[in-house]
């Protein structure tokens, strides 16, 4: 429990036998952090230097009156912060009460001074004061608590979000590896087009889960180390619409933004990709950003069925699939990136700079 003798209190009248009275009467009490002035005017700087607990303040005073004072240290002080003001006057006409309590007056004490009276007033205004304090503190700390809950629960989403993109390749990508590439890819390629940082950030998180429906194609399909027969090739399309199907109805706004681009980052500029033969700005700008990173990222790596490509040989292949496959401006991101060095082949034990 917090001692209301130590509490700094600021006695502001312009009456000297006041202030002396009211020091003696607080001293005898045993309050020890008095301070006081007789001039009004000296109220915005002790305010700042003080930092009081409670203001004993005179209603009538030269210069400033009570009031006026009053105004200005809810004004210093803002309304957020309850600082106590205590108006000293000899003034009991309603009227004064009333224009005192509208201007933001706590309580009222009227001379002459009646010792315990005084000691009482105070008292009860500093326990309010400290329970306010105390509120505030535990309002802070449960919104410290809410935040770190917030960032947690935001991480976990996040590492679902890895391991769902992991699944989805692990049976022809065990470590993952190239989920995590496109995604840095498709956020380098996004950026370099201009997207907002906050896109951004969503496509280089979405992008991860490219082929979730993976996990719903078969083995002897997925894994077959040459070149598809026709109704092979079809079972092995629908990993988009797989995929698609198993990011539905989340509220969560990155496995929406998945699911549109598993759906539809196999779908090609020109109107020739699958599953719904869609074409120019009919597709998706993050499953266009997707697509070409995907395709770059599965050329320059090993798979079952190739070999990998080198990254110029690779690069080559984009620039000529420019307006073909590929979103021109997409496309043209994607080697302006290269003609700076900011594409690499980032393996397992790699990680962007």
């Amino acid at each position: 429990m917090v001692d209301l003798r130590q509490s700094k209190i600021l006695i502001v009248d312009d009456q000297e036998y006041n202030v002396s009275l009211l020091e003696r009467i607080l001293g005898r009490a045993g309050f020890k952090n008095v301070h006081s002035t007789t001039d009004s005017l000296e109220i915005e700087g002790m305010l700042d230097g003080i930092d009081p607990d409670i203001v004993l303040l005179d209603l009538h005073m030269p210069g400033m009156d009570g009031l006026q004072a009053l105004r200005l240290i809810r004004e210093r002080k803002g309304e957020d912060v309850y600082l106590p003001v205590l108006m000293l006057t000899a003034d009991t006409t309603p009227e004064a009460k009333q224009e005192g309590l509208k201007a933001g007056v706590n309580d009222y004490l009227t001379k002459p001074y009646d010792r315990t009276e005084v000691i009482l007033r105070i008292e009860n205004l500093l326990r309010t004061r400290q329970l306010h304090l105390q509120l505030q503190q535990h309002n802070l700390t449960l919104e410290d608590r809410v935040r770190e809950r917030t960032l947690e629960l935001q991480q976990a989403k996040f590492e679902i979000l890895q391991l769902l993109g992991r699944a989805g390749e692990y049976r022809d990508d065990i470590t993952g590896s190239h989920t995590q590439r496109v995604g840095q890819l498709s956020g380098m390629i996004a950026a370099r087009l201009g997207l907002p940082e906050p896109e951004v950030d969503r496509i280089r998180r979405a992008a991860p889960l490219h082929d979730i429906g993976k996990i719903g194609i078969p083995d002897d399909i997925l894994l077959k180390p040459g070149r598809f027969e026709p109704e092979e090739f079809e079972k092995m399309k629908s990993h988009t619409t797989i995929g698609a199907n198993i990011l539905e109805g989340s509220s969560f706004d990155v496995l929406r933004l998945a699911r549109v681009i598993a759906l539809s980052h196999h779908e090609k500029w020109d109107g020739t990709g699958y599953p719904n033969g869609l074409s120019g700005e009919q597709i998706p700008i993050e499953a266009r950003i997707v697509a070409l990173a995907d395709f770059y990222d599965a050329l320059t790596h090993e798979r079952p069925y190739k070999q990998a490509w080198t990254p110029e040989e690779a690069a080559s292949e984009i620039e000529t699939q420019r307006g073909r496959h590929f979103d021109p401006r997409v496309a043209d991101a994607f080697l302006e990136l290269c003609r700076g060095g900011e594409i690499f082949i980032l393996d397992q034990n790699e990680s962007r700079p």
